[in-house]
């Protein structure tokens, strides 16, 4: 067993999940979003992103590059929603639909990095 592909995985799973848990619900409903869940899936994919630094195959280029979209995208959440909450005086509603948008981009590139991952370790040989 490769620790380090087990560790990795877990990560890239695990953020996965963080990330929709925050993106499921209704839209319209921010109460559905919380905002402790998105802080946790930020942190998760910034460790997975780290974690995917030392890998120097094709492959992990791309794991590379679809992790950076997705803290991209979470990072640009996260600051949509504190400037609506500090700079426009708590007018979340009117943001919400953006921050979720943000959020669904990266649970996509999220995805995408999980199909990746699988399809690399069921073709890897022992």
């Amino acid at each position: 067993m490769n620790t380090q592909k087990v560790i990795s995985g877990f990560f890239i799973i695990l953020a996965m999940t963080l990330n929709f848990g925050f993106f499921y619900g209704d839209i319209d409903t921010f109460t559905h979003h919380s905002p402790y869940e998105l802080f946790f899936a930020i942190v998760v994919n910034l460790i997975a992103t780290i974690l995917k630094l030392g890998d120097k195959t094709q492959v992990g280029s791309v794991l590379l590059a679809t992790s950076l979209v997705a803290d991209l995208q979470l990072l640009a959440a996260a600051i949509v929603w504190g400037v609506s909450i500090y700079v426009f005086h708590g007018d979340v509603k009117n943001y919400a639909q953006l921050v979720v948008s943000l959020s669904g981009g990266a649970l996509m590139a999220n995805i995408v990095s999980v199909i990746i991952f699988m399809g690399d370790t069921l073709k890897s040989k022992r």
